[in-house]
């Protein structure tokens, strides 16, 4: 196969940049959680602190984006793997990242409740 013909059309392009995003964005929470944990260490008023300050509905909608990164990112990971190491897989790469879209965007629906409910509750009352 000709360098370069591997993820070809629209959807291989928008799949590579939102893989790449997804693992940016993972890489920026790692980077904040290791801060923010080791406050701990540092001062553990600050650390409850930093932790009361996440306690809100904005940063629980931020926490269902993780999700959502970390589950793109990972489902993706494995469409690449089976295009990279399946002598079918570029044949089958747009019907893939499909089954990837479909199966992520249920994922999601189903935890979103699980998720958001105690910013649910917060903002409707209940």
């Amino acid at each position: 196969m000709p360098a370069g013909t591997l993820y070809r059309g629209r959807e291989g392009m928008w799949s590579w940049v939102a893989h790449r995003v997804t693992g940016v964005l993972i890489f920026f929470f790692l980077f904040a959680h290791v801060l923010d944990t080791a406050l701990v260490r540092v001062s553990p008023e600050a650390y409850d602190e930093t932790i009361d300050i996440y306690k809100n509905p904005f940063v629980n909608l931020l926490e269902y984006g993780l999700v959502a990164a970390i589950l793109f990112h990972a489902l993706n990971g494995l469409r690449i793997i089976a295009v990279d190491f399946w002598e079918k897989g570029p044949r089958y790469q747009k019907q893939m990242l499909w089954t990837v879209v479909g199966v992520w965007v249920v994922l999601m629906a189903g935890s979103a409740y699980p998720i958001l409910q105690h910013s649910i509750k917060t903002i409707f009352g209940s």
